[in-house]
């Protein structure tokens, strides 16, 4: 089933699946002529974003914002064609870098990690980065102790604006098999002939309240792309292959395989809670999925946010411009006398009757080699936290 737009039930965001990586003579000689070009180096976050834009992920983007995307992005939500789009996605240096690049020339857009010139870039335009502005409009704070705000702190004084060519996507050590390109996932969509998809965010391992919201989806849906983000996340948080086991024993013992597809997205988290539940459905509709799981503090990170302000920022726009659905659900636990996975839209019960573990908690019953109760998380997915904190014990 193709549609004007390509495979996949639902039109990419802009219309037009983005697509920058050179293939063939064409990347050949980029390749030849980046070795002659002044180099620009990418962080962690920029070259997660590059393969986001190379793979049209980020599409309509082809490239790196320029001050009017920047500046209509940060006031207004929006990119100046109209299309909704709720944080920037920048690229930038220092000042000393910046005044030896031309505007209307080109840039090598290098990986010091790999060493590797993983893109050119078309600088159309440079402009001073006002990173303090971005952190109260995007992030509703400049206090450093929040990691997206402090990100931002850390770039460079100048952005460079301009589209990209990308060689090659950044090398990748470890979960290859998962690592769908959007057009891969619409093509995958259309052969089991999924008309509506739901798709699950997440940066944590799988537990009971994950599982209730997305079976609750797989209901409404035909399908589910239960889609984990594995690229950079803050100190602290689980490691990427450590949660992505604890995905694949759910879907190997509680999951019906032909109705979900386990694939990652190579996006940075940025923890802009409202803004960047915003950012996360149109990269799932770029991918194909017609539905958005945003559940309880989605993207938070702290007491940053309301605790529902993700799902409300959602009201702010017109459906038919982000064209996603939005599932909103409540904070769902296992209520003891209900014997159940529930919610406060479906149990009458009180505190005492709830199963709740903060993420603190669960840390140290892990540390003392406890298993988490059946009842927050599955004994298969107990097990892989226990394996994990022993290694990271015997280190």
């Amino acid at each position: 089933m193709t549609h004007a737009y390509g495979p996949g039930p639902i039109s990419p965001h802009g219309g037009v699946l983005v697509n920058r990586l050179l293939e063939g003579e064409a990347a050949e000689e980029a390749a030849a002529r980046a070795a002659e070009l002044p180099r620009v180096a990418l962080s962690r976050r920029e070259r997660c974003d590059l393969e986001l834009l190379a793979v049209g992920a980020f599409s309509p983007l082809t490239g790196f914002m320029d001050r009017a995307r920047f500046d209509a992005v940060v006031d207004e939500m929006h990119l100046p064609t109209g299309e909704p789009w709720t944080v920037p996605i920048t690229l930038s240096t220092g000042r000393e870098e910046a005044d030896g690049l031309a505007e209307g020339g080109d840039a090598a857009l290098w990986d010091p990690e790999s060493e590797q010139v993983l893109a050119v870039l078309h600088l159309a335009e440079k402009f001073d980065h006002d990173r303090r502005r971005e952190c109260r409009e995007v992030y509703k704070t400049t206090d450093p102790e929040h990691p997206g705000a402090a990100a931002v702190m850390d770039q460079g004084e100048v952005c460079l604006g301009g589209e990209v060519d990308v060689l090659s996507l950044p090398p990748h050590e470890n979960l290859q098999a998962y690592r769908w390109t959007p057009h891969a996932t619409r093509t995958e969509f259309d052969r089991r002939r999924w008309q509506t998809v739901a798709a699950f965010q997440t940066r944590n391992p799988c537990h009971r309240a994950h599982e209730y919201l997305q079976k609750v989806a797989m209901e409404l849906c035909d399908g589910l792309l239960l889609h984990p983000l594995v690229g950079e996340t803050k100190a602290g948080d689980v490691p990427a292959e450590v949660r992505m086991r604890t995905y694949e024993v759910m879907f190997e013992h509680y999951y019906p395989q032909e109705r979900v597809l386990l694939t990652v997205l190579p996006a940075s988290m940025r923890y802009a809670g409202p803004r960047e539940a915003v950012l996360h459905a149109i990269m799932r509709k770029n991918y194909g999925v017609t539905h958005f799981i945003v559940g309880r503090d989605h993207a938070g990170v702290g007491d940053y946010y309301g605790t529902y302000e993700a799902q409300e920022i959602f009201d702010a726009f017109s459906p038919d411009d982000i064209g996603v659905v939005p599932l909103k659900f409540e904070h769902a636990f296992f209520c003891k006398r209900c014997d159940g996975m529930v919610s406060n839209k479906t149990c009458p019960h009180g505190k005492e009757d709830r199963v709740f573990l903060s993420g603190t908690k669960v840390r140290q019953m892990l540390r003392r080699g406890e298993a988490p109760p059946p009842e927050f998380t599955r004994p298969e997915v107990a097990q892989v936290l226990l394996e994990a904190a022993r290694r990271e014990a015997d280190r």
